[in-house]
């Protein structure tokens, strides 16, 4: 049995592209530059060392992302190694990149250009047996300057512990 999955997070370093195969497929590349934290043995300081990793998505999710993904965003991402070898030139050449499966956008402090508006959703106060709801926060609530509304916590019953010991405990 083998195990083949990869964890990683941090910035693309360039905006992603996309292809489409010969069969209509779309496939993004991009790479993803991950800090190493070493200590350089000349100064005595640490430093950090960058490790570019190729990364590619197959598929509609991928024509989706495109348009979100740009250079600097910060992600985190998980998916599998993949070796590939070609010949070039009439030299050998090969590659290890990361087929993503799943993309988790870091960065909440920026909002992507082609991210949808929040929308207002619709009132039903004036709609027979519908009672109105609260408006749910906006993703992106912090950029519009909203201020987190201040929940009253729920008030849950305690039990009757009244006469209940620690002798009482058969263990």
């Amino acid at each position: 049995m083998s195990i083949n999955i990869v964890s990683i997070s941090g910035n693309l370093g360039a905006a992603p592209t996309l292809r489409q195969t010969q069969s209509g497929m779309s496939v993004l590349g991009f790479s993803v530059c991950v800090n190493d934290r070493r200590k350089n043995q000349q100064t005595g300081e640490w430093e950090d060392v960058p490790n570019w990793i190729d990364c590619t998505m197959f598929g509609t999710r991928a024509q989706s992302l495109s348009q979100y993904l740009q250079k600097g965003t910060k992600v985190s991402i998980e998916g599998k190694l993949r070796w590939s070898q070609w010949e070039r030139d009439g030299q050998k050449r090969s590659k290890i990149e990361v087929i993503v499966d799943e993309l988790v956008f870091m960065s909440t402090n920026e909002r992507p250009a082609a991210a949808p508006a929040y929308q207002q959703p619709p009132s039903y106060a004036s709609q027979p047996n519908m009672a109105p709801q609260a408006a749910p926060q906006p993703v992106y609530a912090q950029q519009q300057g909203y201020a987190p509304q201040q929940y009253a916590q729920p008030q849950y019953a305690q039990p009757a512990m009244q006469g209940m010991y620690d002798e009482d405990i058969p263990f």
